[in-house]
């Protein structure tokens, strides 16, 4: 089962990577963020729990479809921006 999903994502390109692995950022900010809003506490697990999860499922989709030469690829990028 974990080799065809790891298939299935990996037939993806490198820029629908890199925009999965950036909608983990909002996921994870939403997560905390909802702890300031005046709701119950039960509310605010299940949208921590929410957010949360689907920031996480972001991270790793993401991980996966960019895959470990699309990761050097960024960090050659991000050393050449700052340079």
């Amino acid at each position: 089962m974990k080799e065809r999903i790891q298939k299935f994502l990996k037939r993806f390109s490198f820029r629908t990577g890199v925009i999965t692995l950036a909608l983990c950022v909002p996921c994870y900010i939403f997560s905390f963020a909802q702890m300031a809003l005046p709701i119950s506490t039960t509310a605010k697990g299940a949208l921590w729990f929410i957010f949360f999860g689907l920031a996480k499922a972001f991270q790793y989709g993401g991980l996966t479809i960019i895959g470990v030469e699309g990761v050097k690829r960024i960090k050659d990028w991000w050393k050449s921006k700052r340079q």
